[in-house]
């Protein structure tokens, strides 16, 4: 039987590069830092599907619960980041999740569908970076990044469920592997500074 982790793997296109992982822990106060914007971030998107379709209830309240959660989350990062004096400072978004979103539909229900699909690689790359990070954090980081695997779990397949209703019985595959070949290539191509959904960093 498969875990939430093995449907995350097949899901994605690929895997998070061992160059990534060397940059995040080569900088643990940006990778702490970032993740907490992530978390905001993914809670802002489901506010905004809250506010955007008021006909869908089951949007609703799926977004609802996922606006609580990683908002729990964003004050767990907190409280580790204050705890390790970890200054909270700005710093730039990474291309990943605007390059996705520019490639969405502009009119409903086609929007509503990509917005949700795009929100399922999130979602499911988060838990892929957690679990590829864990082994290799210090115990309180790694008990922390293991016990987001179950709900970022849940989170990407009830994205993927609201897309396939929103879709209106016709198949969402196309759009998956649209969007999955795009991701790949995020996740894959080098980019310029390091961020917890970014591409690789090398050395110049």
């Amino acid at each position: 039987m498969k875990t939430p982790l093995d449907e995350i793997q097949d899901f994605l296109p690929c895997q998070t590069p061992d160059r990534w992982l060397e940059n995040a822990l080569e900088n643990p106060a940006l990778m702490l830092i970032d993740h907490a914007n992530c978390e905001k971030k993914a809670a802002s998107t489901a506010m905004n599907l809250i506010y955007r379709y008021i006909d869908n209830f089951e949007l609703m309240n799926k977004m609802s619960k996922l606006v609580r959660e990683e908002m729990r989350h964003f004050e767990q990062v907190l409280a580790i980041m204050r705890k390790r004096e970890v200054v909270y400072q700005h710093v730039s978004a990474s291309r990943y999740a605007s390059g996705l979103r520019d490639l969405a539909r502009t009119e409903d229900p086609d929007k509503l569908v990509d917005v949700l699909i795009i929100g399922a690689f999130i979602e499911a790359r988060s838990c892929e970076r957690f679990a590829r990070l864990a082994p290799y954090l210090d115990p309180e980081l790694e008990t922390f990044y293991t016990s987001l695997l179950k709900s970022e779990g849940r989170h990407f397949k009830d994205y993927l469920a609201l897309a396939t209703k929103a879709s209106v019985g016709e198949s969402i595959s196309d759009r998956i592997a649209f969007f999955a070949q795009h991701e790949q290539h995020l996740i894959e191509s080098p980019d310029k500074e390091f961020r917890f959904h970014s591409g690789p960093v090398y050395a110049n």
